[in-house]
């Protein structure tokens, strides 16, 4: 190969690199992997989830409209979604080991939340969801991270059980 196009060949894979993980830092295997463990974890036989670009385009477009405030609000969109906010090296899959970090607060004879919040962990868990998607984009103070996951079909139904 001639240097000239293996040299663009390399710049295109690094842009490729660079725009893959400011969506979500991690690889969407990795985003996914650790989804599913938690989904493998309840008990019950849980569908594994897989990765979707539209929804990590749609969480990337969102998170990057929620920079300036750096708070985090819901999109009210078609999608399940869990929203977390981090410092340092605060990845995607940190976010999502937040949201697992959730399941004690859980009883599922009752269905509702014992101690504190539940319901990003149940998102994770819901047993109709299939897809996911995730971006990670840092706030303009400069410090801190804003993580969205998106979720297909989206759960979190008053009176269902997520699994």
């Amino acid at each position: 190969m001639e240097i000239s196009k293996l040299s663009t060949t390399l710049v295109v894979l690094m842009a490729l690199a660079i725009t893959h993980s400011s969506l979500a830092q991690n690889l969407p295997k990795d985003i996914v992997i650790v989804h599913n463990k938690a989904r493998a974890e309840v008990g019950a036989p849980l569908p594994p989830l897989r990765w979707n670009d539209t929804l990590a385009k749609y969480a990337h477009n969102y998170a990057s409209t929620r920079l300036a405030e750096c708070k985090l609000v819901h999109s009210d969109s078609p999608y399940g979604e869990n929203l977390a906010m981090g410092y340092g090296e605060f990845s995607a899959v940190d976010a999502v080991n937040l949201w697992v970090g959730e399941k004690p607060n859980y009883d599922y004879a009752s269905n509702s939340c014992k101690d504190g919040m539940c319901g990003h962990y149940t998102q994770v868990v819901w047993k109709n969801t299939l897809q996911v998607g995730c971006a990670r984009l840092k706030c303009a103070n400069g410090e801190a991270w804003f993580v969205s996951c998106n979720y297909y079909p989206p759960g979190n139904y008053i009176g269902e059980k997520p699994y």
